[in-house]
């Protein structure tokens, strides 16, 4: 464990906001987070875990202590039907899958790219071209902050859903991820139902031809956040009642729409803001990403009040068109706490 020189989280999160906490600490072990939270001063001081802070905005200056997961390892057995892998919080979450695919392990191929360490992956429940983290996932070890010690949790124990679990609810406060575990089938089938990737075939298709897909299109459409600071995709895609879609689907027959069940059926969230005409609009240094509506980007030297008043704008626009409440998929942090678009204070 050791504690950076610098204050500032512009560095330590994709969006690059320029707010300040209180000190920086970096995390190397499970031993590291126990003393952070057990030993005076640091227990009685207000912490937060963060990864690569990729799916996060902060709104302000806060007097907390940010503690970087940093908790490395790749452990893999196999057996004759699957692979087993044991990998630390900390680990990149696009290089674990890139060497992954270099195994020969499939899998994870459809998840290339999405920015973050291992260790938030089930926080959020991260998914993409039609494959989700709980799709994959054997077990998530946790770190009880109350007990001191590590409970392992299967895949119900996770409460997964829709980029959701237990870790954004009940375990929010009390436990820390710090080592996710996957059991990846040698019985290989690809998930190809979603865009680009219906283009390939199913029966010659191999994990490395997905994978290298599934980058080529993330790094057309997506800006990279190491030029252009982002978090990926800022909202959710509604899901939303089936009837409520069938009726927007009349004024707007060529609305994207994806069946859930039987029950619910899934909007585009980018096609909806595209529609407002959004892409390119700007609020101080904040921008909707000309090329896919669906992220907001900083263009340079935007503050958190810009990011804020750009989501809001958003939001507003989508429901006084279409009369659907879009919900941010960035987790908002003011201080410690967790908070929604519409509980943010900036003054």
């Amino acid at each position: 464990m050791f504690v950076l020189p610098e204050t500032s989280l512009a560095a330590h999160h994709t969006l690059g906001i320029d707010v300040s906490a209180k000190r920086i600490v970096v995390a190397e072990s499970v031993e590291d987070v126990q003393m952070l939270w057990q030993t005076p001063p640091d227990s009685q001081s207000p912490k937060l875990v963060l990864g690569k802070g990729s799916n996060v905005l902060f709104t302000n200056d806060s007097d907390v202590t940010i503690v970087l997961n940093r908790i490395p390892g790749i452990e893999h057995r196999e057996t004759e039907t699957a692979h087993y892998l044991h990998v630390g919080a900390g680990e990149d979450w696009p290089n674990f899958v890139a060497w992954a695919v270099d195994k020969g392990i499939g899998g994870l191929e459809n998840l290339a790219l999405i920015p973050g360490c291992v260790g938030s992956s089930p926080i959020q429940n991260i998914g993409a071209y039609g494959v989700e983290l709980k799709d994959v996932v054997d077990y998530v070890d946790a770190l009880n902050l109350d007990e001191g010690t590590v409970e392992r949790l299967n895949t119900d124990d996770c409460q997964f859903g829709y980029r959701d679990s237990i870790f954004k609810h009940r375990f929010r406060h009390s436990h820390i991820i710090v080592a996710v575990g996957f059991r990846l089938s040698k019985v290989w089938t690809p998930v190809l139902n979603y865009g680009p990737l219906q283009t390939l075939e199913p029966a010659t298709v191999t994990p490395r031809e997905i994978f290298d897909l599934v980058c080529k299109v993330r790094q057309e459409k997506l800006p990279d956040p190491a030029v252009i600071g982002n978090a990926g995709s800022f909202f959710k895609n509604p899901v939303l009642p089936s009837r409520d879609v069938e009726a927007l689907l009349v004024t707007h027959p060529e609305a994207p729409h994806y069946v859930v069940s039987e029950r619910e059926t899934k909007l585009a969230a980018g096609w909806l803001i595209d529609q407002c005409g959004l892409k390119g609009f700007r609020i101080g240094g904040a921008q909707v990403h000309p090329k896919q509506a669906l992220v907001l980007t900083n263009v340079g030297g935007a503050t958190a009040a810009d990011i804020v008043a750009l989501a809001r704008h958003v939001v507003n626009s989508v429901k006084a068109k279409f009369g659907v409440v879009l919900e941010h998929e960035v987790r908002f942090y003011q201080g410690t706490e967790e908070v929604t678009l519409s509980e943010v204070d900036n003054d």
